[in-house]
């Protein structure tokens, strides 16, 4: 029997200031009062040549927020960021780089003329002024999982290098230090994965003894039996307080398509479980434990009606609460990706991406709220 989580939205608004289209975006707290976001930006629209990472800071707790700062620019299409503090202090921004853009219009110059008419002549003279620079060389250097590292709270940052798997909202930090990165590993050197992608299609994870250094292999995620290899996607690892990793999996699969799935690691992440489904409809997941020790879930929902919710579990990921709504509008929509932060007093910020009917451009909005139970 799932129980009903009571809650209480105190705001929900924008919070970028950079006129592009942002998406899958994540925020953590980097100090007392501080926060900070790091969100693809830059870009014309959900898949095109131009994605950068940004970051937005707050110092004060998510009430304003400074302009954007660049962390990565580069030739190819620069996605999915993630962040995290670790209880050293470093942080560290994770994300992924896709051709994605290049082999859509491939597709669509192969379809012919009204195939580019429905993208835009102008997007399509810029996405073809762009692949003049694309040579299988740099696809071949440039398409992979990166991270960058700063141990002076943001203020300078490492080289990119690769940490050998991605997903949006980046890794996480087990008892005893041991940082834990699951996601889609990335695929042999010099090969494409799907959709111009670095990613093979497996899921497993990666694992950092030295404050996100260097990065060696862990565990692989088990299918389910009838579930195909490429069916998941997208997933989030958090510790529970028992010492259990629990991860939540967007799934794809024919069986319960959309529905979160879960597997969890006894062994720090050298072995998974066959995930399960969770009871709980969205895509993707972002899990948080809370100070009393209890496990949030945040997702997007993409049916109507459109929205972002989350769920709470009290019994260390067992069972999940019925859907709390964040907010919830009932037009079709490119949107979610929430990430979630617990400041000192209890209040939760949640942070997502939305491109809202007749617009053209996604933007950040954070939501404010409370638990009442």
């Amino acid at each position: 029997m799932k129980k009903t989580a009571r809650h209480t939205v105190l705001e929900v608004r924008t919070i970028s200031l950079h006129q592009s289209y942002h998406g899958w975006a994540t925020l953590e707290r980097i100090g007392p009062t501080d926060l900070a976001v790091v969100v693809s930006a830059g870009r014309e629209r959900h898949v095109c040549p131009f994605g950068q990472v940004h970051l937005l800071r707050s110092r004060d707790n998510g009430q304003t927020w400074e302009p954007p700062v660049v962390l990565a620019n580069g030739p190819l299409d620069d996605r999915d960021a993630g962040i995290l503090r670790t209880s050293n202090g470093t942080l560290l921004v994770n994300w992924f780089t896709s051709a994605a853009w290049l082999r859509r219009l491939e597709s669509a110059e192969a379809k012919g003329p009204k195939s580019l008419s429905e993208l835009g002549d102008g997007f399509v003279a810029r996405c073809q002024k762009m692949r003049l620079f694309m040579t299988p060389d740099l696809i071949a250097r440039e398409l992979g999982t990166w991270m960058i590292r700063s141990t002076d709270g943001g203020q300078t940052w490492s080289p990119k290098y690769d940490c050998g798997v991605g997903s949006p909202h980046g890794p996480t930090e087990l008892a005893g230090g041991r940082l834990l990165f699951v996601g889609n590993w990335k695929a042999p050197s010099g090969e494409e994965g799907r959709n111009g992608s670095p990613y093979s299609p497996a899921l497993g994870a990666m694992v950092s003894d030295d404050d996100g250094r260097t990065w060696q292999r862990g565990g692989a995620i088990p299918q389910r039996p009838g579930d195909p290899l490429g069916s998941y996607h997208e997933p989030h690892a958090v510790q529970a307080p028992d010492g259990r990793i629990l991860v939540h999996i967007r799934n794809h699969s024919d069986q319960d398509r959309h529905c979160i799935l879960q597997c969890e690691s006894l062994d720090g992440g050298h072995s998974f479980s066959v995930p399960r489904n969770t009871g709980l409809l969205g895509l993707p997941a972002h899990l948080r434990v809370l100070r009393d020790g209890r496990i949030l879930t945040t997702y997007g929902y993409r049916v109507v009606p459109y929205g972002n919710r989350a769920s709470l579990s009290e019994d260390g990921g067992r069972t999940w609460s019925e859907p709390m709504i964040l907010d919830e509008k009932p037009q079709p929509r490119d949107l979610g990706y929430p990430t979630t932060v617990e400041l000192d007093d209890g209040t939760l910020l949640t942070v997502w991406y939305e491109c809202l009917p007749g617009a053209t451009l996604a933007t950040l909005s954070l939501c404010r709220w409370r638990l009442r139970d």
